[in-house]
């Protein structure tokens, strides 16, 4: 240590001389360097503050070593009032007095959709809660009404009675036209750990995962910002601080953020959340049939989806299609199969729903469709799921 200290003191004696040697010999040229020092920059000056301007301000700024960290903050201060804090409560009766309490359950994130006061989040948020209430970025905290519900895409909507003022809704992007290396921004409360912030890209689109009643949800966006259990429901922003996403799952061994996040495309949340806020639930276009499960046309050439049953009085009966039926015999006389809906090929029950997302109630849709060995194709007008309950 004292050998240290000595190799030290001697730095200084030495560097001493040299620093007033150079100062007597550039005297004339220090007083012009100091006449001008706040008119110093460093090298690329628009993204460098000076170390001489810092100090006469004697603050400490953020140093704006990259352009987009001053973006990420201004992205983080105007996007954090529309992110909220869920809590989901259980009404739970004490075994030994009787008294019926309320106890927390579960956690999560949602964000503002409108000034009604209408809250975006995960269905697995609030599945199993008795209650549920939502935490503004003002700390301020309101009852909220579940308004509608699809189990099948993950999604919630909720409603606050809260005062226009503290309803700041998030501006909604799209998801078809992004590119896979872009920014992406995650803001939730993982772990219960509010209005958290984090960063990455877009790691990958068109990924599949499952919802909670087994579902697929197809064309999920993949990121590296880290997500962990709290975010799910927060919003996947771009970097113009648009909602491009809902954060709803992670790949992970341990539980915790690997990097491997899911988030809902936003262009699917577009279309449920308007059913959701007006019917309570998605009324999606169906075809009034129900199928025998995928596995049983893997013999036939091209697969296909066999017709079970048909409901009177719906499109599959009014255009003449035909389910498997037995005869008098007691012998079973093989219906339609259906090839493809409007070209797009169909293999089990999934792929139908998912091509049917694509159209609304009354539209028409083409069907290829096999009878006795032969293809061919028929026009359905879709209706209503609400209409065939």
């Amino acid at each position: 240590m004292k050998i240290y200290h000595l190799i030290l003191a001697a730095g200084l004696v030495a560097g001493g001389y040299f620093i007033r040697k150079g100062l007597v010999e550039n005297k004339a040229e220090t007083a012009t360097t100091e006449a001008s020092a706040d008119e110093t920059t460093t090298p690329n000056s628009e993204t460098y503050t000076t170390v001489k301007d810092s100090r006469a301000q004697n603050i400490a700024p953020v140093t704006r070593v990259f352009d987009s960290e001053a973006a990420t903050i201004e992205l983080f201060e105007k996007a954090v009032p529309s992110v909220c804090f869920i809590t989901t409560l259980n009404v739970r009766q004490d075994y030994w007095s009787r008294n019926i309490e309320e106890q927390p359950s579960g956690t999560g994130s949602g964000f503002i959709w409108d000034k009604e006061g209408h809250i975006i989040t995960n269905f697995h948020v609030i599945q199993g809660g008795d209650r549920a209430t939502v935490t503004l970025a003002d700390r301020k905290t309101y009852d909220a009404e579940i308004v509608g519900v699809a189990p099948e895409k993950d999604l919630a909507v909720l409603k606050i009675k809260a005062p226009a003022s503290s309803l700041k809704p998030l501006p909604v992007g799209t998801s078809h036209d992004l590119k896979v290396g872009q920014y992406a921004f995650a803001i939730g409360n993982p772990f219960g750990l509010d209005q958290t912030l984090t960063t990455g890209v877009i790691s990958a689109l068109g990924r599949e995962i499952k919802s909670v009643n087994g579902r697929a949800i197809r064309d999920v966006i993949q990121t590296d910002a880290a997500i962990n259990p709290g975010n799910s429901g927060g919003p996947l922003l771009d970097s113009s601080g648009r909602l491009i996403g809902v954060n709803t799952q992670i790949y992970s061994p341990s539980g915790a953020s690997a990097g491997i996040g899911f988030s809902i495309p936003v262009d699917e949340v577009n279309w449920v959340v308007p059913d959701l806020i007006k019917y309570g639930e998605v009324r999606r276009p169906v075809l009034g049939l129900s199928l025998l499960p995928g596995y049983y046309a893997k013999g036939m050439s091209d697969g296909g989806l066999i017709i079970a049953e048909i409901v009177k009085g719906g499109p599959a009966a009014k255009a003449g299609l035909k389910a498997i039926s037995q005869d008098r015999g007691g012998r079973w006389v093989p219906g339609d199969v259906i090839k493809s809906i409007n070209g797009v090929k169909v293999e089990d029950y999934n792929d139908l729903v998912l091509a049917l997302e694509k159209y609304q109630p009354g539209q028409k849709v083409k069907l290829s469709v096999e009878r006795d060995g032969s293809i061919r194709t028929v026009e359905i007008v879709l209706a209503s799921s609400a209409e065939l309950k």
